[in-house]
This record gives structure tokens, sequence and C-alpha cells, in this order.
């Protein structure tokens, strides 16, 4: 079966404010079909090398509360491979108010001066959701830094 693959980079680096938890990137499937979570791509701008790392959570998101483009701001999807199709996912970036239900898939720590997480979800690997739910990225820092982060996901 041929996929069609998408993206959903932040426009804007997303701030972090000391020890809260702040969602900052996620997607959300259509009601006819799920998201497929292939990569991500997520750096910090921390400018003391001696700051305690970022906790980043990769969690599973029903969106019963705050969907993408509620409480955040939504995110112009691109299509990236695949034939041309109506993506249906939205995307957004920057809550104010964290979505909810989150369960969390993993969880670990980047450093905060410059790190960068650069992760491509090895074959047949690939995290899925049901229809109309998805999937986000929660950030944790001890003190305030900025990040930038990316999804990329397929249908399922």
């Amino acid at each position: 079966m041929s996929k069609a693959g998408y993206s959903a980079p932040a426009a804007a680096a997303v701030a972090l404010v000391a020890t809260t938890a702040k969602s900052v990137v996620g997607v959300k499937g259509h009601s006819a079909f799920g998201v497929d979570w292939t990569k991500y791509r997520l750096s910090f701008d921390g400018a003391t090398s001696t700051a305690v790392p970022v906790l980043v959570e990769l969690c599973y998101a029903t969106f019963a509360t705050n969907s993408p483009g509620t409480a955040s701001t939504s995110i112009t999807i691109n299509q990236t491979y695949g034939r041309a199709t109506a993506a249906g996912f939205t995307a957004a970036y920057n809550w104010t108010t964290e979505p909810t239900v989150l369960t969390v898939l993993d969880a670990f720590t980047v450093p905060a001066f410059n790190g960068t997480v650069v992760y491509d979800a090895p074959f047949g690997t690939s995290a899925d959701s049901a229809v109309s739910e998805g999937f986000v990225i929660r950030c944790t820092a001890p003190a305030n830094v900025n990040c930038r982060p990316t999804l990329w996901f397929e249908r399922v």
C-alpha cells in the first residue's frame, strides 16, 4: 500500500517555564483514521552548560479536552511524500492548558544546553493511535528554556 507522510513543525520556539510540564507539539487523527508516529525532532536553546536536563515525555493523547487548535497554536501540516491527499489531521504547538488524557509511552532527559533529539522509528515499530486520537510531546525543564519541536507521521 502506498503511504503518504506528513510533518508538523512548530512555527516558533516554545518557551518552557521552570518546573512546569508543557505539551510542546501534538497531532490528532481524523474521525476516519489514526496517526502512525514515525519520527520526531526537538532541540533546546539553553545557554548554560551546567543547566539541568529537560524531561521529555512522549505521550499518547485521547484529546478528551484541548484538541490541537484549542488552548494551543495551530500548525499547517506539510505533506512530505506519497500521493497528494487531503491531510485531515490537526496539529498544534505550545499548549497553554494541557490536553487530556495523556499516557506517557516513553520518558527521557535531554540536555537543556543545545540538547537535540533526532529519532526515526525503526521499521515496524512506530506507535499508532485510534481514530480521532494522537500524540503529543510534553517537556518539563528545571529552568526557563526554549524548545523547537517537529512531529512526522503517516495515516493509519
